[in-house]
């Protein structure tokens, strides 16, 4: 009886991602009725060539990896201790790698990845891609927005809790350097072509703080006798403009600054000062305008650290500030006060000594009304401020007069993000999502995001006569 032979039934290779697009593209091009149901012809579409790519990507990630006992990194010597798989976020989806990790070995130090180093992959996770996808999505939406509008487009599906992390880990990285990033987008720019004038200004939004300790000011104030009610655990956050215009007044570029929090503003104060510096030293000949309302802190700023220009006071603030006096002897509702309102402020606007007539009329308004302590504070806010109010003069050279573009930055910086139902921020947080909306609303993102994805790369070798294991072909 003879010994009879068993061959185990071999399992097929899978298809590949790149041979089933092959095929079912093939199979579409014979045909000649349309699909019964487009949406579901371009899902399954969209599926098909995102898994293609996957395959590709991840084929071309692994050719960065590096399997030798040893590997120099920035010229140090590293040795493999581990080799595994990983996966990344790429901007079509997972990637499956395998890759090797190193360490010199000393107590507490983090194994590096080679692979990861050469190729720039972000934070350990993304893709330069996917990154910079990511990052642009959370600036203008909340992580939980990000991760429905990811899971509807297809492709890569970042969790919430993934899209909050990572602008926080860029962020931290960007503040370590920010100056030389900040130079770096300059030195890449140019003024618009027919400037003749450059307008800076300053203002802050209060903005709702976690860390902001709510109960424990309600509780002082309460003890003082004083109203609880208010933004109790809020602080200023500040937005900075430099806007650039021509000589017909129209307004060429803005570049928006945004900073969290701080202490008179100073961080902020020195970006806007390296802005304007810069555009001096490209054309000495530009005009300076600085625009803000009457806080002192601004025009102290202004004077001392900005070079000479021409100061002017916010004209809708000052408009506000005449609205007040005359609403403090009249009423809100009274027409008079009214009528008087608005003849004031078309002679504050349009007459070349208006300012002059103005402050004459709030010192009418204070001797008729003396015991009117808003009326005698108007008059100090006009009086202050006279010499940065000649609004006629102003208008016919064609400089601006209102600082809506810094309060447009405000709003469009600050409020629509990060001041929704709910919300309270860290400064770390607060700062991240600031940081990357500003150089988007500054058309200084795409730049600004090579220069940080740049930080992610780093040098690595092998050591002479050594050459690494081809990586294997991804399974």
């Amino acid at each position: 009886m003879g010994l009879s032979s068993h061959n185990p039934q071999v399992e097929p290779k899978p298809q590949s991602a790149m041979a089933r697009l092959e095929e079912f593209l093939a199979n579409r091009r014979g045909a000649t009725k349309p699909v019964e149901n487009l949406e579901a012809f371009e899902q399954q579409l969209h599926a098909l060539f995102a898994a293609a790519e996957c395959e590709a990507l991840t084929e071309e990630v692994a050719r960065f990896d590096l399997n030798a006992p040893v590997v120099y990194i920035c010229g140090v010597p590293h040795r493999q201790v581990l080799r595994c798989e990983e996966t990344y976020f790429s901007a079509a989806g997972p990637l499956r790698v395998e890759r090797s990790l190193y360490s010199t070995r000393q107590e507490g130090e983090r194994a590096l990845c080679p692979m990861e180093l050469r190729a720039g992959i972000i934070e350990g996770r993304w893709t330069p891609m996917a990154a910079r996808q990511a990052t642009w999505v959370v600036a203008h939406l909340t992580p939980q927005e990000g991760e429905e509008l990811f899971g509807m487009m297809g492709g890569m599906a970042p969790s919430k809790s993934s899209l909050d992390r990572l602008p926080k880990q860029l962020s931290e990285r960007w503040e370590k350097d920010r100056a030389d990033f900040e130079q770096a987008l300059r030195r890449t720019e140019k003024i618009p072509r027919g400037t003749v004038t450059m307008a800076v200004s300053l203002d802050g939004v209060m903005l709702p703080m976690k860390d902001g300790a709510r109960a424990a000011k309600r509780a002082e104030a309460a003890a003082a006798g004083k109203l609880t009610r208010g933004p109790a655990g809020h602080a200023e956050a500040g937005c900075a403009t430099v806007s650039y215009y021509n000589r017909d007044g129209d307004r060429l570029a803005t570049v928006r600054l945004g900073r969290m929090p701080e202490h008179k503003k100073t961080t902020l104060k020195k970006m806007l000062a390296d802005e304007v510096a810069w555009a001096r030293g490209k054309r000495p000949s530009i005009g300076l305008v600085k625009l803000a309302d009457g806080a002192r802190d601004n025009w102290t700023y202004f004077d001392e650290q900005l070079p000479d220009g021409t100061g002017i006071v916010d004209f809708y603030h000052a408009a506000e500030h005449l609205k007040a006096a005359l609403e403090a002897c009249y009423g809100e509702t009274n027409p008079k006060g009214h009528a008087q309102f608005e003849k004031l402020r078309h002679v504050l606007l349009e007459e070349r000594r208006g300012v002059d007539k103005v402050i004459r009329s709030v010192v009418h308004l204070r001797n008729t009304h003396r015991r009117s302590r808003k009326v005698a504070s108007e008059l100090t806010y006009f009086r202050r401020n006279r010499k940065r109010m000649c609004y006629a003069r102003w208008k016919a050279k064609g400089l601006p007069i209102g600082s809506g573009v810094v309060e447009a930055a405000c709003k469009t910086l600050v409020t629509q993000r990060m001041k929704r139902s709910g919300m309270r921020w860290r400064h770390e947080g607060g700062q991240a999502i600031l940081t990357f909306r500003a150089l988007a609303q500054s058309e200084r993102f795409e730049r600004g995001w090579d220069l940080l994805a740049a930080t992610y790369k780093s040098k690595v070798s092998l050591p002479r006569n050594v050459v690494a294991f081809s990586p294997r072909p991804p399974r």
